[in-house]
């Protein structure tokens, strides 16, 4: 496993992320199993949220670290601040009352990386900064940043915070996947997917990106193909036909496909190595519902591709092989 560092945060971040949506209190024992198995990889660092089942999911995670005394030992990363159905919630009141409710939930006195799950471009970015500061200040979080924040909202907190003398935002958690989304699959999602600017900024500002679906809703798992997209049903799988099934995506499919036969790699794991093989501060975002999955991404996070490597990916033209060639 790779680690790298969040400011704020003394403990060292794995690069890779097991997120916590499928675990439940119904399927508790499936639930600890999994994530003793994520541990024992040294995968250290878990994506929780607020509305992960209703908050179900944060008291089965914290159930199991207070039961296996690990709170120390691994770095929480907790969001908050969710849109409702009625209304937009990115107000310090309600960052506040879902910080709450999470520290409860959990049984922990603190939370790590606290991120904004969504932003509110109509809400002036002061009192958000101002109410982070405090819960900060308090002890409540370590740091905190914002998830499907523009890189233009979060310099416009950080001036804030330097023209104010207060913390400012030190991570982002947009997409990113060498699939690029056709429509953004939830309301108010932000995408850096074939985004070269806002790459760009990140690149410029190293400001550490916990980027989420790397592989783009199972798109890369090898279910979705050309022919079959009409006999998909579910929710998740319906979605993902939506948000990532077209000709361009198909395109660079083939091209993953090509480079995982000649690495000796599935297709998933070229798609995460993409992702982590980016000139920016990445800790990928997965959602693990095996140990074997999780060990196959640890060896996915070994692998660095080149520049050459991500350009071909992204945009094909001349074959790899024959580029050497003519090197």
């Amino acid at each position: 496993m790779n680690y790298g560092r969040v400011p704020g945060i003394e403990k060292p971040v794995a690069r890779i992320v097991q997120g916590t949506v499928m675990i439940r209190s119904e399927d508790e024992e499936r639930s600890f199993a999994l994530l003793d198995e994520v541990f024992a990889q040294d995968g250290t660092t878990f994506d929780t949220a607020h509305q992960y089942g209703g908050g179900d999911s944060e008291r089965t995670f914290g159930r199991w670290v207070r039961a296996r005394g690990l709170r120390e030992e691994v770095v929480v990363i907790g969001k908050g601040a969710h849109h409702s159905e009625d209304r937009k919630r990115v107000t310090p009141f309600d960052i506040t009352a879902d910080l709450y409710d999470s520290l409860a939930r959990f049984g922990f006195d603190h939370i790590d990386l606290y991120l904004l799950h969504r932003d509110d471009p109509s809400v002036p970015v002061g009192p958000i900064v101002e109410v982070l500061n405090e819960h900060l200040s308090e002890g409540r979080i370590r740091a905190f940043g914002g998830s499907n924040w523009t890189p233009e909202r979060l310099s416009e907190a950080n001036d804030y915070a330097s023209e104010n003398g207060l913390t400012p935002f030190v991570a982002s958690s947009p997409n990113l996947s060498l699939a690029v989304q056709a429509v953004e699959p939830w309301p108010d999602c932000v995408s850096i997917s074939g985004d070269e600017a806002d790459r760009s900024w990140y690149e410029e500002t190293r400001m550490p990106l916990f980027t989420w679906s790397s592989l783009a809703g199972g798109f890369f798992s090898g279910r979705f193909t050309r022919e079959n997209l009409d006999s998909f049903e579910s929710y998740l799988d319906r979605l993902c036909v939506e948000t990532y099934c077209n000709e361009e995506n198909f395109a660079r499919l083939d091209r993953a496909s090509a480079l995982a036969e000649e690495k000796g790699l599935s297709v998933p794991q070229v798609a995460l190595a993409y992702v982590l093989s980016q000139p920016l501060e990445v800790f990928a975002l997965v959602g693990c519902n095996t140990g074997d999955e999780f060990r196959d991404n640890v060896e996915a996070g070994g692998v660095r591709l080149t520049g050459e490597e991500l350009a071909w990916l992204e945009s094909g033209g001349m074959p790899l092989e024959e580029r050497a060639s003519s090197a």
